[in-house]
């Protein structure tokens, strides 16, 4: 690995001088790259946390939207040709600002209530959200659910705890498994059929719900479907990668940037993203 100014470069199989941004407060949005490494393997990333401000689901919205507009002009300095904002509280809160003011494309995500819902149609199950409490409380995600939920069948529940969890790397199955026992302890399971994790951090605990929850229960994120409209609006726009050369000198790179400078939060990324590819099965 090579340093380049506070981040690193993990190298791949290609390069070029343009490159897909991928922002998050900290390591959740590694889900969502995980998931852009398997569908667009030709592509070279660059990923920021602003891990000076991380959590975001704690902040108020005039927060948010600052803190993610400093970041952007970092990411944008990187020479992207898109930007992934790969945060579900961060989208509701500054992505139709974003668009305003840059002319790449800009793909937000938001919590996959939709399919979800969808899902249940047969069954007459419930969708339960798991997702930060400022993302619960933007009237973006109101509107969301009213315009999926023809039957009222949408419940929510705020997870604050889990991105500091995340953040630490924790991922001891009983600790965990005592958070989410207390945590759904109100709630009847079996009326459920998916459990939608709104926040990009709680991809990270897919293994320990699925040994928790009745195995009735779907887990469902947005990281599929916000990769598969970034690989859309590439194509449409001509800007995917061709396959890669098979030169030996043509090596690709992912770019880990940090707003602390932090070169120990920057390996903690790396290694965020070894755990996920381990736990997903993915191999780049």
């Amino acid at each position: 690995m090579v340093p380049v100014r506070y981040g690193t470069i993990v190298e791949r199989k290609k390069v070029s001088s343009l490159k897909i941004g991928f922002f998050d407060s900290g390591l959740g949005g590694i889900t969502v790259l995980s998931e852009a490494l398997r569908r667009l393997p030709n592509e070279n990333f660059v990923y920021m946390a602003d891990t000076l401000h991380v959590p975001y689901g704690t902040k108020t919205p005039q927060e948010v939207l600052g803190y993610v507009k400093a970041s952007v002009e970092t990411i944008l300095k990187e020479d992207v040709k898109a930007l992934v904002i790969a945060c579900n509280t961060a989208t509701s809160i500054a992505v139709a600002e974003l668009r305003k003011e840059y002319p790449i494309p800009i793909i937000g995500m938001e919590p996959a209530v939709k399919p979800a819902v969808e899902m249940n149609r047969a069954n007459g199950k419930r969708v339960l959200v798991l997702a930060t409490p400022l993302t619960l409380k933007q009237s973006c995600y109101a509107a969301l659910v009213s315009r999926v939920d023809d039957h009222g069948s949408v419940d929510s529940l705020p997870l604050p705890e889990l991105v500091h969890y995340c953040e630490q790397l924790n991922f001891d199955r009983a600790e965990m498994f005592e958070y989410f026992n207390r945590e759904l302890s109100s709630f009847n399971l079996d009326i459920y059929g998916t459990v939608v994790l709104g926040c990009t951090h709680y991809p990270f605990y897919k293994e320990i719900l699925r040994e928790l929850l009745p195995s009735h229960i779907q887990l469902i994120d947005g990281s599929q479907g916000t990769v598969r409209r970034l690989k859309q609006v590439l194509s449409e726009r001509n800007l995917l990668e061709p396959s890669p050369k098979s030169s030996p000198s043509q090596e690709g790179h992912i770019t880990f940037l940090c707003s602390s400078q932090d070169e120990v939060y920057v390996h903690k990324m790396e290694r965020a993203l070894e755990i996920y590819a381990e736990h997903e099965k993915i191999y780049f």
